[in-house]
């Protein structure tokens, strides 16, 4: 009997499940799936239940924060008097036994908060965030959408989370238009959601997620398939091949390599055993004319005194000078000497050739290398008339003889006592030299010094005007925010890119944004963009914490890969261009020129700018003294010979240019 009345009891237990009497009066949100709408082809999201979060939520006395900037591209999406009627609807079918909960709090299964879709890649938004995405649970995905919707002024209902990027550290999301008659969400453009954003709600909402950059998504193929497609068959076939040829190039290298020093080996062996020793000699006297060398740092004088002559087996004579002891003079005597003698010295010598057998210890004062390369950078000079710069373009030998004896003054790395600051550098060897290095302003006495780090120098201008130019690198994935913020800091009018974005390798990222982005706190606007022939202008706004300030930003194509250009004509353009700009914004801060290492190319560029200044101002220039300058600011400017005689070419056809005004 008392089993009888167990089997009713479980019975109706189940009948109450069934019916749905333990699930109260509770709410449901509607989650989102995938479905092709019959008409267009477009995805559109159809409802189904899900356990509701906060029960008996009424959102009809709720008022949703709204932006404080107007928006006219979204208003026509919502309806601003009800909330979205597939917001929440009343249960109408039993739970199902089985279905997992959904809590709030404690569920960190944040996949239901991501849909994965195939959307448009101009519907997407990218926003990057300090805070690590593998961490985010379903709490604060929903924080977020919440943020979102609040920057926007939308129900959180309408932002849609569609892919966690851990790659980059990045959400990307779409904004959804509701249609009531077919109860589908259509994505709404990137473009028209950037422009109704309200940045500073956004940093106030979403404080907590440090977000760092908020632009289009642009050239991605979204979704779940095409993103980790890049090992593919193909992709480890040109692996191995590539690797397979390395390996072989490097034996073919080594075997060469092993038999050259074969050779070498046996060569000397050679000459080891043809030679002897006789201690037999012949006085010969024999006195030597006097040989001048024209700007040679040794000048032999007349050679008289006792040359001892062995004679070998074979009867050919080895001459040997004998040094005889004596109390005379040294034969090396001082000279001041021009700086176009000097060769990584500070001094000349002049060898007396007669009093050679009277040799005495030599005894030089000590000088640090540092202090003979800051001298010749701060003295070296070499004037030239127009003439003369067209004599020299011609002469291309004692141009790269003058531009090796240039120190280089690169910087140690010992020398930067800035703890992480290899991260920020392209280029390993290639350092900011500290006394001009920029320093970013501290945002609060608590950052780190290593965020004041960026890889740039002040660099001076024609008469030595301070802070005339910056020369930096071309800005990496993780210094874009310092770039601008670099760039706002200093009232920057003009930015100079003399570089392509990637000549083999990667020279520079794509730093600006097609119409609209925010880097860090740092908005940055695209109202023009006008397309010349040899370079891009694109006349931008910046805007931060209320204030806007308007920027040329010259991007000059025509650099070839490896080598100068054949004509300097596109460049010296460039640089009228550049000036006429700088001169219609008087009071404002230097010109930030960049290439790939911030050194070659730019230092060719704000060279050439500082000589074409002194052939207009005074009809000579001093292009050692201008390179000199450059390096003693920032360490390397101007790398090669060819860029060197370059700089020469571009300011010599200049100079006609002026000659030919001049005439006129």
């Amino acid at each position: 009997m008392q089993g009888w009345l167990a089997i009713r009891l479980i019975c109706a237990l189940l009948q109450l499940q069934i019916a749905g009497c333990f699930s109260g009066d509770q709410e449901y949100f509607k989650i989102r799936s995938q479905k092709k709408s019959a008409s267009n082809g477009k995805p559109m999201m159809i409802y189904q239940e899900v356990q509701s979060i906060n029960k008996g939520l009424d959102l009809s006395s709720t008022e949703m924060p709204r932006s404080t900037i107007k928006m006219p591209p979204l208003s026509k999406y919502t309806d601003q008097s009800r909330p979205h009627p597939a917001m929440i609807v009343k249960s109408v079918l039993p739970r199902v036994s089985n279905e997992r909960s959904i809590h709030f709090v404690t569920n960190n299964d944040h996949q239901l908060e991501i849909e994965k879709l195939p959307i448009p890649e101009d519907d997407l938004i990218s926003v990057a965030i300090q805070m690590d995405v593998k961490k985010l649970n379903i709490t604060l995905l929903r924080i977020f959408r919440e943020g979102i919707a609040a920057a926007l002024g939308l129900l959180p209902q309408q932002v849609h989370i569609n892919h966690l990027n851990d790659k980059t550290n990045c959400i990307e999301f779409y904004i959804s238009s509701v249609n009531e008659r077919s109860a589908t969400l259509d994505p709404i453009p990137s473009d028209e959601v950037m422009q109704s954003l309200n940045v500073n709600m956004l940093h106030q909402s979403l404080s907590e997620f440090g977000i760092t950059q908020v632009t289009p998504e642009k050239k991605i193929v979204h979704g779940e398939h095409g993103r980790d497609g890049i090992w593919n068959k193909e992709g480890v076939y040109a692996v191995v091949i590539f690797l397979t040829a390395f390996v072989i190039v490097i034996t073919c290298l080594m075997f060469l390599y092993r038999l050259k020093e074969k050779l070498h080996f046996q060569i000397n062996q050679d000459k080891q055993q043809h030679q002897s020793i006789n201690l037999s000699s012949i006085p010969v006297q024999q006195s030597q004319p006097e040989v001048k060398i024209a700007n040679s740092m040794v000048q032999p004088g007349s050679l008289s005194g006792t040359v001892s002559v062995n004679i070998d087996p074979q009867g050919r004579p080895v001459p040997e000078i004998k040094p005889c002891v004596s109390s005379g003079p040294s034969p090396f005597k001082m000279k001041s000497a021009c700086l176009q003698e000097r060769r990584g010295s500070n001094v000349s010598l002049t060898l007396d050739m007669s009093t050679l057998g009277n040799v005495e210890s030599l005894s030089i004062a000590p000088t640090s290398r540092e202090k003979i390369f800051l001298e010749y950078l701060q003295t070296a000079s070499r004037v030239l008339t127009r003439l003369q710069l067209s004599e020299c373009v011609a002469n291309a030998q004692s141009l790269q003889a003058e531009f090796m004896e240039i120190p280089m003054n690169f910087v140690n790395p010992k020398e930067l006592n800035i703890p992480c600051h290899g991260a920020k550098n392209r280029y390993k060897t290639i350092l900011p030299n500290p006394h001009s290095r920029v320093c970013l302003i501290p945002k609060s006495e608590d950052e780190p010094v290593s965020n004041t780090y960026i890889n740039a120098n002040y660099i001076r201008g024609y008469g030595g005007q301070q802070r005339a130019y910056i020369a930096t690198q071309g800005p990496m994935i993780n210094t874009v925010n310092d770039f601008w913020r670099m760039v706002w800091q200093e009232d920057c009018p003009v930015i100079v890119m003399i570089t392509k974005l990637k000549e083999k390798n990667e020279k520079c990222v794509l730093y600006w944004p097609e119409k609209r982005g925010i880097y860090g706190k740092v908005e940055v606007l695209v109202n023009s963009v006008t397309e010349c022939e040899h370079y891009v202008i694109r006349d931008l706004t910046l805007k931060h914490e209320g204030k806007s300030q308007n920027i040329k930003h010259y991007w000059y194509k025509s650099w070839p890969d490896h080598k100068t250009p054949d004509s300097a004509q596109p460049l010296l353009q460039l640089m009228l261009k550049v000036e006429e700009t700088r001169q219609k914004s008087p009071g404002r801060g230097p010109v930030v020129v960049h290439c790939s290492a911030g050194i070659g190319r730019t230092g060719c560029f704000i060279a050439i700018t500082i000589g074409c200044h002194q052939l207009k101002n005074e009809g000579v220039v001093d292009i050692l003294s201008i390179v000199c300058q450059l390096r003693m600011d920032r360490g390397g400017m101007i790398q090669t010979s060819e860029q060197y005689g370059f700089v020469h070419h571009a300011l010599s056809l200049y100079g006609s240019t002026i000659s030919a005004d001049t005439r006129q």
